[in-house]
C-alpha cells in the first residue's frame, strides 16, 4: 500500500507508521465535529471514538484542514481546535484548494474525507450518515454520491440522513454501480431510525463477510466505492413517525427562513434535536460511535484477508 503522500497532504506520524507496517487504518470525517454536533459533546465524542478505535486494534485517522494543511490524522490539540473554534469551513472535495490557500480551519465532508483517505492510501472511512438526493424539485444531489461513484473507499454509515429523499438516493447509487451493503440488516437504515422500508443491494452478518464482499467488489470495479450500512443501536434509535413529524416542521421553517444549500442540513439537524427533546442527538452520538467501532472491525478484517 502506498504511504508516500502527494505534496499537498500531511499524514500524521501514527497513521504513516500504521500504513507502513500494514496495520488497519480507518479515516474519520470531521464535519460531524465542526458542524454536526453541539459543543462540548462534539469534542467528547471525537476523543472517545479515537480511543475506542485504537482499543479495537485499528489506527484512527481523523481528516481535517488545519491552517490550510490538508491532514490525514490529527494531533489531540488539532482535534480540539477543530471542535471548539468559532469559525471553521465546511469542506467538500471542491473546497479543498480554496480552504488550503486561505490557510483556514476546515471540517471535511464524506466526499472530501473519501478523497483525502484514498490519496493517502486508506481504503475505509466511518461517518454518521451520507448525503444524498434532497427532497422536492431542487435538483440538489450531494457530492458524497459522486465521490462514492469514483473513489474506491468503503464508507461505514447508518444509511443516509433521513431529511433526504431516500428512494431517489438509492436509485442514484444503483445507477452509479455503488453496492449498498446492509450489515446485520437487509433494509436501508434511515440514520436516526433503524428502518426505511427500502432494501439494500446485499446483506452480510459479520465483518469478515463484509470484507470479502468489498474485496470482491474492488476486484471487479476497482474505481468505485462501497457503502456499508449499520443500523442505529436499538436502544438509541428514534421512531420514523417521530422523525417525520419533526422533519416536516423543520423543513417548513427552513423554507420560510430562506435557508438553502449546504446550510440546510446543519439547520435541520439542529431543529430536530430541539423538536425531539434531544432524542436525535442521543441517536446521533450512539450511531457515530457504533459506526466507528464496526468500521474498526472491518478494517482489521480487510487487512487480515
Amino acid at each position: 500500500m502506498r504511504v508516500d503522500p502527494p505534496v499537498w497532504l500531511r499524514i500524521s506520524d501514527p497513521v504513516r507508521s500504521a500504513l507502513a507496517l500494514g496495520r488497519p487504518v480507518i479515516a474519520l470525517e470531521s464535519t460531524v465535529i465542526t458542524h454536526g454536533l453541539p459543543r462540548p459533546a462534539n469534542l467528547e465524542l471525537a476523543r472517545r471514538v479515537e480511543v475506542e478505535v485504537l482499543s479495537h486494534g485499528c489506527q484512527p485517522a481523523t481528516v481535517g484542514v488545519i491552517d490550510g494543511q490538508i491532514s490525514l490524522g490529527l494531533a489531540a490539540d488539532e482535534l480540539e481546535r477543530l471542535a471548539m473554534a468559532s469559525e471553521v469551513e465546511k469542506v467538500s472535495r471542491r473546497d479543498l484548494a480554496t480552504v488550503s490557500l486561505k490557510g483556514a480551519l476546515g471540517g471535511t465532508t464524506v466526499a472530501a474525507t473519501m478523497f483525502v483517505a484514498h490519496s493517502g492510501g486508506v481504503q475505509l472511512m466511518a461517518t454518521g450518515g451520507i448525503g444524498g438526493v434532497h427532497r422536492g424539485a431542487t435538483g440538489d444531489v450531494s457530492a458524497d454520491l459522486h465521490e462514492l461513484a469514483q473513489t474506491p473507499v468503503a464508507v461505514v454509515c447508518a444509511g443516509a440522513k433521513s431529511i433526504l429523499d431516500l428512494p431517489r438516493t438509492l436509485e442514484w447509487l444503483e445507477t452509479a454501480g455503488v453496492p449498498v451493503i446492509g450489515w446485520g440488516t437487509d433494509e436501508f437504515p434511515a440514520f436516526f431510525s433503524r428502518t426505511s422500508g427500502l432494501p439494500t443491494s446485499a446483506s452480510v452478518s459479520s465483518a469478515e463477510a463484509a470484507a470479502r464482499l468489498i474485496q470482491s467488489h474492488w476486484r471487479i470495479s476497482p474505481k468505485c466505492g462501497a457503502l456499508v450500512c449499520v443500523p442505529c443501536p436499538e436502544n438509541a434509535a428514534v421512531s420514523p413517525d417521530v422523525i417525520e413529524a419533526a422533519l416536516d416542521q423543520a423543513l417548513v421553517e427552513a423554507e420560510k427562513a430562506g435557508i438553502t444549500g449546504n446550510a440546510i442540513t446543519p439547520f435541520i439537524l439542529g431543529r430536530l434535536v430541539e423538536l425531539t427533546d434531544g432524542a436525535t442527538l442521543r441517536a446521533n452520538l450512539a450511531l457515530l460511535r457504533n459506526n466507528a467501532l464496526r468500521g474498526a472491525e472491518l478494517a482489521v478484517e480487510l487487512v487480515r484477508l
